[in-house]
């Protein structure tokens, strides 16, 4: 692996790039036009890469005891110093990203990449580990809102639908890795609650997510709304059933919620002009 690649992997590009490409459509569907959209992608971006690499770079002793060569830091594809350096740099970039949009979107999206870095550390392994999720993914729609021409205010309804939908996405995130976790010495409040209670907690807040995202908005829900509702209701009974059935493992009502999650996403990509 290249020293380039093995610093891309360190970022953790996967879910970065997921939450950076859903926001960019989000300010698509918003009314962004020309340069505005780039801007949001690179804003956006910024605080993806940020927790990232400053989340290698926190963990590289960590994961070298606990053997993980998956991790580029720790199986010596780059280097701790490089992986640092680059969090720091992307950290600093955040607010600078989001100036051209004006004073308050550059604060709001600079507040994203703190709430970020605060789950990196020191609230990752504390009870409090998913209140970064809820204000982060709760403040990425409103900066999106509120970087439009004329600053609008984002409506309450999207802004409560992005943080549950960051709440949902935390405790299904950490549900395959909750044993590796334990092992490492990480124990956020998935880890108190387990398999089945994360379980609980992601379901609960995506279908809270998915009907925020349906009735939220002004007029009658739309025929696709109606549907993703009714596909949540019944794709998350369903997968708790099949845990149940399979000994109480995680893994049907982990695929159930990650269903869950793509629908949330996708309604909330879809969902109009917000202004």
């Amino acid at each position: 692996m290249s020293r380039a690649l093995a610093l891309i992997k360190s970022s953790h590009p996967e879910p970065g790039g997921a939450v950076t490409v859903a926001m960019t459509l989000l300010a698509i569907g918003a009314g962004h036009r020309g340069w505005a959209i780039l801007g949001v992608f690179l804003a956006v971006g910024a605080t993806q890469l940020s927790v990232g690499w400053v989340n290698d770079w926190l963990d590289a002793d960590r994961d070298r005891r606990a053997g993980r060569r998956d991790k580029p830091v720790a199986s010596g594809a780059v280097s701790r110093r490089t992986v640092g350096t680059a969090g720091l740099i992307a950290s600093l970039a955040i607010p600078f990203l989001g100036l051209p949009f004006g004073l308050w979107p550059a604060i709001l999206i600079s507040l994203v990449g703190i709430f970020a870095l605060l789950y990196d550390w020191p609230l990752k392994s504390t009870v409090f580990s998913v209140v970064p999720y809820l204000v982060a993914f709760g403040l990425l729609p409103a900066f999106v809102v509120v970087a439009l021409p004329g600053h609008p205010a984002p409506p309450v309804w999207l802004v409560a639908a992005g943080a549950l939908l960051g709440g949902g996405a935390h405790f299904a995130n950490v549900l395959p890795d909750l044993a590796d976790d334990a092992e490492t010495g990480v124990r956020g409040l998935p880890h108190v609650l387990g398999a089945t209670g994360s379980s609980i907690a992601a379901a609960v807040l995506l279908l809270a997510a998915t009907l925020t995202l349906v009735f939220g908005p002004a007029g009658p829900p739309s025929w696709a709304g109606w549907a993703a509702a009714c596909a949540s209701v019944v794709v998350l009974p369903l997968g708790w059933y099949a845990m149940t059935r399979a000994s109480g493992r995680a893994v049907a009502m982990f695929r159930a919620v990650i269903v869950v999650a793509l629908i949330d996403v996708l309604l909330l990509i879809f969902s109009g002009r917000v202004v």
